[in-house]
């Protein structure tokens, strides 16, 4: 196609063949532009374009500062145009264009990850991914807009500020070590515990606090001070149990602010001081020791109790007294060798009858 300008103004479009004209002056240029390239670039294209000489050979756009343009040539994407004017070639490619108000700042479309790795996607659009297993907390100018599940979101530049914060939805733990805490009966303990939670309202998560781990984290070690300070040690080392119900009630209401569900509050280890452990120690083996004794005790006199009442059987049964005396002597005729010494009279007669 020729573009013919006499004295720099353009006069009309030239299409395939020879032309003459006379041009005593050399006033007349003509620009021959390929129309296979779609897209029209030219120094005086606004001339062009005011001439209405393109309409039945090219697709006119004029984009305002509030909209942008989404080329396909051959139901191919081709590019995003920012605000200005432009010409495409229509007869020899097909072309096919959208126009967005970017107005409404979040751009959404059946293409957008084909969009997105565009040439001018950086410079026109601020893209972002939000991954497996998180949630997207979206601000426009500073106001909660939406939350965002996984995904590809993009968002019109130089119209608004868009900002997503991410929040991971899995269940996380904090471990809350090393914390020296006083009893109330003047013992210092070094407490480990450990509370497991999940975001259950991502918009809460990211607007009620900076850091919502850091929250529960000095969140804990004030329950942990709060509750076990108002114990004595024999108290919470008897019912270790109760006292990490009570840290977990406390823990869950102010967790519940923060849009958090706690899943389990436990109390990892307990560090008794050097002299604390030895007294511990001490006053478990003597404990221990009681212990034994009484059950020797116990056992002693049984087997005495057991003693009586089978003397008392034997002496009002003669009979039983007479099997006693039998299995006394099978037992001792078991053996390989059988001495009896007599010294007595009149005692071998009464072992010969025995046997």
């Amino acid at each position: 196609m020729g573009l013919q300008f006499q004295n720099d103004e353009f006069r009309g479009l030239l299409n395939a063949g020879t032309h003459w004209s006379f041009d005593p002056f050399s006033q007349e240029r003509v620009d021959i532009v390929s129309m296979r390239e779609p897209l029209l670039i030219h120094e005086k294209l606004d001339l062009i374009v005011k001439s209405e000489a393109l309409k039945e050979h090219a697709l006119v756009l004029d984009l305002q500062d509030h909209e942008r343009a989404l080329v396909w040539i051959e139901n191919r994407f081709s590019q995003i145009l920012p605000p200005g004017q432009y010409v495409y070639w229509t007869d020899q490619k097909e072309v096919r264009v959208e126009i967005i108000d970017t107005r409404e700042v979040r751009f959404d479309h059946v293409d957008l990850k084909i969009i997105a790795r565009s040439n001018m996607a950086n410079r026109l659009l601020d893209v972002c991914s939000v991954e497996r297993d998180r949630l997207g907390v979206l601000f426009i100018d500073g106001r909660y807009v939406d939350t965002l599940t996984p995904g590809l979101y993009a968002f019109w530049l130089g119209q608004s500020e868009a900002f997503v914060a991410e929040t991971d939805m899995r269940e996380t733990m904090v471990d809350v070590s090393g914390q020296d805490i006083m009893t109330a009966d003047k013992v210092t303990l070094r407490i480990n515990a450990a509370v497991t939670y999940k975001v259950i309202d991502a918009h809460k998560a990211v607007t009620q606090t900076d850091d919502v781990r850091q929250a529960l984290y000095r969140e804990t070690q004030l329950v942990l001070r709060a509750v076990l300070g108002t114990r004595e040690l024999d108290v919470f080392l008897t019912d270790k149990d109760a006292l990490a119900k009570d840290i977990e009630d406390s823990v869950r209401r102010r967790a519940t602010e923060l849009g958090l569900e706690i899943a389990s509050v436990g109390i990892r280890d307990v560090i008794l001081p050097g002299e604390m452990k030895d007294l511990m120690n001490k006053v478990t083996e003597a404990r221990k020791a009681a212990e034994a004794n009484l059950i020797a005790r116990r056992e002693e006199t049984a087997a005495i109790r057991s003693q009586v009442n089978a003397a008392k059987l034997l002496e009002e049964n003669p009979v039983l007294m007479r099997m006693r005396e039998l299995e006394v002597l099978e037992k001792i005729a078991s053996k390989n060798k059988l001495n009896i010494v007599l010294g007595e009279k009149g005692l071998a007669d009464r072992v010969v009858n025995l046997l």
